[in-house]
């Protein structure tokens, strides 16, 4: 279950790096929850070419994150607003900057 969050939180963010091939084999797999099996007759390709798509779609995730680290900065932003008095008071602080 952490793999699915981790990958599907990784895919938002950096989708539009991916293919549409990879886009929607990824997506028939996390989202859709169809297996290798049915993707492969889905999409009439092989079994190994669907597998190997998917590995490759998790393994650029992983390298985009390594690289640019948005899931990660997203996560520490969250952590630092609280509640909505917490946003609308950095909100008035940016306002002040570059108003």
């Amino acid at each position: 279950m952490d793999e699915i969050i981790h990958y599907t939180e990784l895919f938002d963010l950096y989708k539009n790096l991916l293919t549409i091939k990879q886009r929607e084999m990824f997506m028939d797999y996390f989202f859709e929850n169809l297996t290798i099996d049915e993707i492969a007759r889905n999409r009439t390709v092989s079994k190994n070419a669907v597998s190997k798509t998917i590995k490759q779609v998790k393994t650029m995730l992983d390298e985009y994150e390594c690289s640019l680290s948005l899931d990660r900065y997203l996560k520490a932003l969250k952590g630092e607003f609280k509640n909505e008095e917490d946003i609308l008071i950095r909100l008035a602080k940016y306002d002040n900057i570059i108003g």
